[in-house]
């Protein structure tokens, strides 16, 4: 749907690729933003750095130079380069480790890890109690030796296979599965591509979103808007013409080359690449606009002086970013580049403000209303940018957020504790770097919150992919989409809502459902503990418990696992679910265990005993989905009459009365069957009512007060 594409150089042109096309040998062309497609060696490169904390966990960017290894999955984040290919597809270093890779990069999903929290305790209780059952069929069948020579033993494993597999919660995993599928091909239909299934329920967990302000609140194009010259120095235009026509310039820099055009070439003796952690780029010349230029954000360049009023530039570029618009400043240094400077990466000395420019940025007309959506849900909202501080401010009052002035990320606490106090407090941020982003991220997750965060530039992929959720606009580079959770493929932000309504009906579908499940685990478990303890026959066959392993959990699960649901989400969906299913499952069980010892008390035969347990588990199995469909409407009730309606069709059809193995149950039991039934459906509206006061207690003390009935 959303491949990347990889760019090479064949026959001296540079084409683009999809990544599983590129070859052995085949000259790899980097730049800024790219993730590397395959394991190459690297033959060029100027200024050349590559993040591989996805493969090494070192989130320091590594310098490459010619002859240095570059491992597929890594990140280009800053310079150019040239890289020969070495090893593709199966054999490159990432897809040597792809299972590690996964299991590293799974999102955080309750769903998931509380159905595998049911599972590692059944796996755990079922070898024990499956013992108990065995021992008690055979004991009830005669004793082992009387069952073993009288073939009896037969029918003992049968009894014993039937109460062991009913204590697993079949399905589960299925309709979990099935409803995060349908959620992220619904989610596809809207134009957001979901990388991994459970993040389809993550946005509705988020209660902290951090988001770039370039590409996510703004469109992301921007426009140069003018030059504000402070100290004319000749051949500044071409200095500028140059940085809007250099092959490697960003976004930023292109918007130059209408506005300065290039009108005589000229190349530089010495460059130093822009990077996202300097906020910065440098060019020697000796000819032309001879001397050192740089370009870039002011804070970065000139330090305290570009945000003193008290000074020209600081005056200039206080009153341009307050109004909302970007602001870079050209700088100039008679003083040359050496090659200490290249490497260092380091400013030269003796540079004068030359010009401030400015740049607009087009405002998402959906971002206001998308932003007053999740303030309105409960979840606080952080602007995180590269730009200046005040520029930051100004477009986020534009969306509707209410701040004074912008955070200068510049003066930011190293201490984790200090600058999680200070997230709490500011809301926007400035001057911000990748590497703080993360930080802020971590700082966030470790106060508790639950973090999403949005971007589109490289510099956003260390933050996205340390998010709880990451989200990548498809206008971003290949390595923020590659690490992102969700990617929004038309870049509107105003999808987020429907990520978090689809997210919402995941979660609180799966509640519903698992109710029903881990109900007839709870029964079976209770079953099969009693009847081992009583040493008692079990009372089903196999294939009667799945009559009722079908209409009353399989199949309505399914419809009512699709169903809308608008619920808001509150953490702690399985301690709600046993909440309801243990002690629903209790009385169950109490009245399966009354039923069979007053038929056994009464004579009844086994073939009427059974058919009578089974029509109390079926009917009482119904009530149990009437009651959790509450309130019905009508699809849900066309579904309930449906699984009556089976019900009946299975015991008057000769076919399938003489598979399932029922009979008539008899006068006698069936007084004792309906007396136990209306007990049984007694016992669950009693657990429904006093679980749904839990569940609202909770709600309402999770949510400040909001009201909870509907949720419950």
């Amino acid at each position: 749907l959303n491949a990347p594409r990889a760019r090479v150089r064949r026959d001296g042109q540079d084409v683009e690729i999809v990544p599983a096309e590129v070859v052995q040998d085949d000259i790899l062309v980097l730049r800024a933003g790219d993730q590397i497609p395959a394991d190459a060696v690297i033959v060029a490169a100027r200024a050349l750095q590559v993040d591989e904390s996805m493969l090494t966990g070192e989130s320091d960017a590594v310098d490459k130079h010619p002859g240095d290894d570059a491992l597929s999955g890594s990140i280009v984040v800053s310079g150019e380069g040239l890289a020969q290919a070495t090893r593709v597809g199966a054999d490159s270093y990432a897809n040597t480790f792809a299972s590690e890779a996964k299991r590293f990069s799974l999102v955080a999903s309750e769903v998931r890890s509380s159905i595998n929290r049911v599972l590692k305790w059944m796996s755990w209780i079922i070898g024990p109690v499956g013992l108990l059952v065995v021992n008690a069929q055979m004991v009830a069948l005669g004793g082992w030796a009387s069952a073993w020579e009288s073939g009896e033993w037969v029918q003992a494993v049968v009894n014993a296979i039937a109460a062991i597999t009913a204590m697993i919660p079949l399905g589960l995993v299925l309709i979990s599965s099935i409803t995060f599928a349908v959620g992220a091909a619904k989610l596809a239909n809207r134009q957001v591509l979901v990388n991994e299934l459970p993040a389809v329920e993550g946005l509705a967990r988020v209660d902290m979103i951090c988001l770039d302000k370039t590409g996510t609140i703004t469109a992301g194009d921007i426009a140069f808007d003018d030059g504000h010259v402070l100290a004319a120095v000749d051949g500044y235009e071409d200095a500028l013409a140059w940085y809007g026509a250099a092959p490697d310039a960003n976004a930023t820099a292109r918007c130059l080359a209408d506005a300065y055009p290039v009108r005589r070439e000229v190349v530089p003796d010495a460059v130093i690449p822009f990077s996202s952690a300097r906020k910065w780029s440098a060019a020697s010349f000796a000819d032309g606009p001879a001397g050192t230029w740089v370009l870039g954000a002011p804070e970065m360049v000139f330090g305290d002086e570009a945000s003193d009023p008290g000074t020209a530039l600081g005056q200039s570029v206080v009153s341009l970013a307050s109004t909302g618009r970007r602001t870079l400043v050209l700088a100039y240094s008679a003083r040359l580049l050496d090659d200490a400077d290249v490497e260092a990466e380091r400013l030269v000395g003796e540079l004068t403000a030359v010009a401030v420019l400015t740049f607009r940025e087009q405002v998402r007309p959906d971002a206001a209303q998308t932003l007053s959506y999740f303030a309105a849900q409960g979840v606080g909202i952080r602007v995180i940018s590269g730009d200046n501080p005040r520029t930051v401010a100004a477009i986020a009052r534009e969306v509707g957020l209410e701040v004074a002035e912008g955070f200068d990320a510049r003066h930011l606490p190293e201490d984790d504790a200090a600058l999680s106090g200070v997230l709490e407090m500011h809301h926007v941020f400035g001057r911000v770097t990748p590497e703080q982003k993360k930080r802020m991220v971590v700082a966030l997750q470790a106060r508790g919150h639950v973090v999403a965060m949005t971007g589109d530039g490289v510099n956003d992929a260390l933050a996205i992919k340390t998010a709880d959720i990451g989200i990548a606009m498809n206008s971003g580079s290949a390595a923020t989409k590659a690490v992102a959770r969700l990617v929004l493929l038309d870049g509107r932000f105003s999808h987020l809502p429907d990520v978090v309504a689809e997210g919402r009906q995941v979660i609180a579908n799966i509640e519903r459902v698992s109710m029903l499940f881990l109900t007839k685990t709870a029964y079976a478990t209770a079953l099969a503990l009693a009847f081992g303890i009583m040493m008692l026959e079990f009372p089903f066959l196999p294939r009667q418990l799945s009559i009722t392993d079908g209409l009353t959990i399989g199949i309505p699960a399914f419809f009512l696992a699709l169903l809308p649901n608008t619920q808001r989400y509150v953490p702690g969906f399985l301690k709600r679910s046993l909440s309801f299913a243990i002690p629903s499952g209790l009385i169950i069980a109490a009245a399966l265990v009354g039923y069979t010892r007053g038929a056994m008390a009464l004579n009844v035969p086994e073939p009427e005993l059974r058919t009578g347990a089974t029509i109390i588990l079926a009917v009482v199995g119904i009530w149990v989905l009437t009651v959790l469909s509450r309130p019905v409407t009508r699809f849900k009730a066309l579904v309930i009459g449906a699984m009556f309606v089976a019900l009946l069709i299975i015991f008057t059809v000769p076919l399938l009365t003489a598979f399932f193995q029922l009979v008539d149950p008899g006068e006698d039991a069936a007084w004792l069957l309906v007396a136990v039934t209306i007990a049984a459906i007694g016992g669950i509206e009693v657990v429904r009512f006093f679980h749904r006061r839990y569940v609202e207690r909770v709600i309402r003390a999770a949510s400040g007060g909001v009201d909870a009935r509907e949720v419950s």
